[in-house]
């Protein structure tokens, strides 16, 4: 092929490209709500149902007022028809005025709704299962029975006045038409938004988008989903199921849930912040997160995970020589979260045989010593040889490099430097104090 030949090949498949971009703009998006969604926190629904969880009265209110302060739109509760106390904990939460609609989760029951609508709630959440193992091992009712219990739920709740959600259980799992023609017919009555739940998190991103915009092609209502993480695809789910054009996403503070729980508030923030930023900072008060997070970990006696997004302890916490050169020079390099979003910090790790010249100088800086490159390179040196033999901390780092800006400084230490003598062990011994051993009995 001659040049000519093959610039003619290579301009006409640019254009092509340029002309079929796959991550350009395309008509789906119009259906996209990922600046424009909206978050309904569970933690004390789905949250209660986690192993671990027991929260009073008073700690309730305190998650409550903590989640509307962050800025959630919507509260769920647990069914009033609990128990006792959960009708209780229900009514005073309503009446302390929160910002955040107050929304309560119920099976498909008339006694259920009745007694919901009169706790001062603003929406109730009606849940049914439509899948064969829910249907035939659950409640065993067939898909007619569901419907007209659904209709008549939802009429005597809007009668009210309150808002209402229908959504079935088990939707990944359930026949399509049947799904499709429940939702449909909620929809006609004028229910205020249809719910798809992933109840056993069997579902992938994949399988969210296509029956998400199969829905939207149904019903005008909006969509709530609800993801569990079981295969570990719950935040991924809520994010393309906002792509594909749902409206709401059922979170809960660390994902506390049934066996181990749903989409985190915390982890789904993390992703939408990248894709809307603007709308997620304005609407949210992230600084909140991770003392919301502290909060529910402290209530239900868990740790945060070490590598949860945003909270987890080294999220912002860089230790390669490489990553950190350029993060010191640009964040960017090596961070698509900025932690100061977060009222969060970032830290260059230096104190170990992987760190490099660039971050030993950073800690020179800040500990207003004079060196020269070449120093900073010698004692880079000393540090990782020590690396080698043991972990270090940041103390163990500052002794060895104040001792040795002592010797370049001090012209006694100088000249025994100039005379050849090795002080690496001299620097082990600085850095390692001995370690006395324990008395034995005589």
């Amino acid at each position: 092929m001659s040049n000519s030949e093959f610039q003619q090949v290579t301009e006409s498949a640019t254009e092509t490209v340029n002309s079929h971009n796959p991550y350009g703009p395309n008509p789906a998006d119009y259906l996209s709500n990922v600046n424009s969604f909206q978050l309904i926190d569970s933690t004390l629904r789905e949250g209660e149902q986690f192993a671990n969880a027991f929260f009073d009265t008073e700690k309730k209110i305190e998650i409550a007022k903590a989640l509307d302060d962050f800025g959630v739109d919507y509260i769920e509760l647990t069914s009033p028809v609990a128990s006792e106390q959960s009708r209780s904990d229900c009514e005073a939460i309503c009446k302390l005025g929160l910002k955040a609609k107050i929304l309560t989760h119920i099976r498909c029951h008339m006694d259920d709704a009745k007694v919901a609508v009169e706790t001062g709630v603003d929406g109730v959440d009606v849940v049914i299962g439509t899948s064969k193992f829910l249907r035939q091992y659950s409640h065993g009712k067939d898909m007619n029975y569901i419907a007209k219990s659904a209709i008549e739920v939802i009429e005597f709740v809007k009668s009210k006045g309150i808002e209402i959600r229908f959504s079935s259980e088990d939707s990944f799992r359930s026949d399509l038409v049947d799904l499709l023609n429940i939702y449909k017919t909620v929809d006609k009555i004028g229910v205020n938004r249809v719910g798809i739940a992933d109840t056993v998190g069997c579902a992938n991103p994949r399988q969210v988008y296509e029956l998400m915009r199969t829905l939207k092609t149904v019903v005008s209502c909006d969509v709530e989903c609800h993801f569990h993480n079981d295969t570990g695809c719950a935040i991924a789910n809520a994010y393309t199921a906002l792509e594909g054009g749902a409206k709401l996403i059922d979170v809960a503070v660390l994902g506390i849930g049934e066996r181990n729980g749903i989409t985190p508030l915390g982890g789904l923030m993390a992703r939408m912040i990248v894709a809307a930023p603007e709308y997620v900072k304005s609407k949210y008060k992230l600084h909140k997160i991770r003392d919301i997070e502290n909060l529910v970990a402290e209530a239900v006696e868990v740790n945060i995970p070490f590598n949860n997004p945003i909270t987890g302890f080294c999220a912002f916490t860089h230790k390669a020589g490489i990553h950190a050169k350029a993060i010191l020079a640009n964040p960017s390099t090596y961070e698509i979260l900025d932690p100061h979003d977060f009222g969060l910090k970032r830290y260059i790790h230096f104190a170990n045989r992987l760190t490099g010249w660039n971050a030993i100088k950073s800690r020179v800086d800040q500990l207003n010593l004079n060196m020269s490159d070449n120093q900073i390179k010698e004692v880079t040196n000393k540090i990782k040889k020590l690396g080698d033999i043991r972990p270090l901390n940041i103390d163990d780092v500052d002794s060895i490099i104040k001792d040795f800006h002592s010797e370049i400084t001090t012209p006694q230490l100088q000249s025994l430097r100039n005379s050849g003598v090795d002080d690496d062990v001299t620097a082990f011994d600085i850095a390692q104090p001995p370690v006395k051993k324990a008395k034995t009995d005589q």
